[in-house]
């Protein structure tokens, strides 16, 4: 968020992504989606396999990742080099950028329609652009920092740093409720960048290597992905490279994540580890 930040053998042909359940985690062996409990119970833990990696800019500061038809869209930050961009999935090359405005720090991104929402760090505004064209239709505010957003098709979700998801009305970008993330009885802080997948919100914890698989509904984590050593030590640039993007293809089943100044995009498969 701020600015400072290959392969477990399978026997399943695809560890995909997991729809909430009422019987606990299972593992099913004819379509190798992994499904994780809503009941009570200690968070599932995985860590992950690479499936593919792509080129990805190492000078694109990332704050937001969206996946839709073949393309990323890509919200960056820092100040006066934040931006909205299409990137082309294979390669890399970015397609089409739009710098915002020097004063602002870009953050999150999210799709809604034919919109493009990003959220700026501490200007308290976000902008809406044309997805198209990349041309700003209009600006809204809220009250705290900016950090994530995604939506659940109803609701934006979106994340201030702290241990808050504010669900907002997607027409008028006001609150309409709230939940608090827990692992237990710990709150979770430093929620940052958000993507909606069946049913649950994943979110990046800024400066660890940790995604939480959070119950929308409830605010309790139900389990961690743990992507220690995803990008080797000879391919950071710095303290600032930390993790943070993640994009899902809902249609193909397949989840991606880089991080700031990250030189790649990597598609994931995850691997229960208890």
């Amino acid at each position: 968020m701020l600015e400072g930040m290959e392969d477990a053998g399978m026997n399943l042909t695809k560890l995909a992504l997991f729809l909430p359940m009422t019987l606990g985690l299972m593992l099913s062996a004819c379509n190798g989606v992994v499904t994780s409990s809503t009941q009570a119970g200690p968070p599932q833990r995985y860590t992950y396999r690479v499936v593919n990696a792509y080129a990805h800019d190492p000078e694109a500061f990332t704050q937001g990742l969206v996946y839709d038809q073949g393309v990323f869209y890509e919200g960056t930050g820092l100040w006066g080099g934040s931006s909205i961009r299409k990137v082309e999935l294979e390669t890399g090359k970015v397609l089409q950028m739009e710098a915002i405005a020097p004063e602002h720090f870009g953050e999150g991104i999210a799709l809604w329609g034919d919109q493009l929402i990003q959220l700026t760090w501490r200007s308290n505004v976000g902008f809406v652009y044309d997805r198209e064209t990349f041309a700003p239709l209009h600006e809204f505010s809220y009250a705290t920092e900016g950090w994530g957003i995604t939506h659940d098709g109803k609701r934006l979700i979106a994340s201030d740093g702290t241990s808050t998801l504010y669900f907002w009305d997607p027409a008028t970008f006001k609150e309409i409720g709230r939940i608090e993330v827990k692992d237990g009885d710990q709150p979770v802080v430093r929620l940052n960048e958000l993507e909606y997948v069946n049913g649950e919100i994943f979110a990046n914890v800024w400066q660890t290597d940790r995604i939480a698989r959070i119950d929308p509904t409830t605010g309790r984590v139900l389990g961690w992905i743990d992507l220690t050593g995803l990008l080797n030590a000879q391919e950071r640039a710095g303290t600032e490279d930390v993790l943070n993007g993640i994009a899902y293809d809902a249609q193909g089943g397949r989840l991606f994540v880089t991080g700031k100044l990250w030189p790649k995009v990597f598609e994931i498969e995850l691997v229960p580890t208890q």
